[in-house]
């Protein structure tokens, strides 16, 4: 899958993923007044409501974008009906032809971590049959609990031809609480970057290892640093736009080979239309406004890179 991923941004020419992270407030009036009519103001019409919201995203911007990445806590706080929402959503999304990280940052032990693994990527057994559960491309992973958490991840990965991204160095402010914390004279932050370097030499693709790393772009100097540390390793990296990340930000994450790095942007762009740039698009044409958004960080992330 990290081929395939690779394949698709130098296809687009757009090392970019959208965050898919619906919430009420960004989804636009027709929308909901639509869903409500139908199931009622409750968990069944929100989530119709997010789902017909994402789906509208989606057909403006799968042409554009290699991958998309649906947070899976915007789903879950309506429920099941938001689980089958968040279903419907993947499903499309690979229907148009998008890689899917699924940002589910699971992180546990033993069969846990198996059943998690299982559960968003790999095949589930009932009796004599085997079933895909949720079937992402791509899980985000914590790696706090160490290797037990992450060997099961690797297993299905070796399987399904499939990938996690690992967090390493996130882009919320607080992340210096634990992962700047010095080890041995050393950020604990570089130190998981060498585990999951080590991680990822066990399964690569042609270029690039399944087993990629969260960095985030409001930490650039950190990135630098994490990028000689995982050379071969897919850097995903969230914080650009609403957290404050800017291309000139995202240098030092790419390889030589303009590769390695793919950068994150969510309500930045499904929410564009809320935002004065393109409040001229209106509720009607929140779905243009997204595409619009999507236009400007490629351009914003050419002209950064130098291409």
């Amino acid at each position: 899958m990290i081929n395939r991923l690779i394949e698709k941004i130098q296809k687009t020419n757009a090392p970019i993923v959208v965050g898919l992270d619906p919430m009420l407030k960004y989804v636009p009036e027709h929308i909901k007044k639509a869903a409500f009519a139908e199931f009622g103001e409750t968990l069944e019409g929100a989530a119709e409501a997010i789902w017909q919201y994402n789906k509208g995203i989606v057909d403006a911007i799968y042409d554009l974008v290699p991958a998309v990445k649906p947070q899976i806590a915007m789903y879950e706080q309506f429920g099941i009906p938001g689980l089958v929402a968040f279903k419907k959503t993947v499903d499309y999304c690979k229907e148009k032809g998008l890689v899917v990280i699924g940002d589910v940052k699971r992180g546990d032990i033993g069969s846990t971590s198996e059943a998690y693994a299982v559960g968003h990527l790999g095949k589930v057994s009932v009796g004599s049959n085997a079933f895909y559960g949720l079937n992402e491309d791509f899980a985000t992973v914590n790696p706090y609990l160490g290797s037990d958490g992450i060997n099961p991840f690797i297993k299905v990965c070796k399987e399904e031809k499939k990938g996690i991204f690992v967090l390493v160095k996130t882009s919320n402010p607080s992340s210096g609480e634990f992962q700047d914390r010095l080890v041995d004279g050393r950020p604990l932050y570089e130190i998981v970057g060498e585990q999951v370097a080590s991680w990822g030499a066990e399964c690569m693709g042609d270029s690039y290892s399944y087993v990629g790393a969260v960095v985030g772009a409001t930490y650039p100097e950190q990135g630098k640093v994490l990028r000689k540390i995982m050379p071969k390793t897919f850097i995903l990296v969230p914080g650009y736009g609403a957290q404050g990340g800017k291309g000139a930000d995202l240098v030092h994450f790419f390889n030589e080979d303009g590769l390695g790095a793919i950068i994150n942007s969510s309500r930045g762009i499904i929410a564009a239309y809320q935002q004065e740039k393109y409040a001229s698009f209106g509720e009607q044409g929140y779905a243009d406004a997204s595409r619009a958004a999507v236009i400007d960080m490629r351009e914003d992330i050419a002209q950064a890179l130098g291409k």
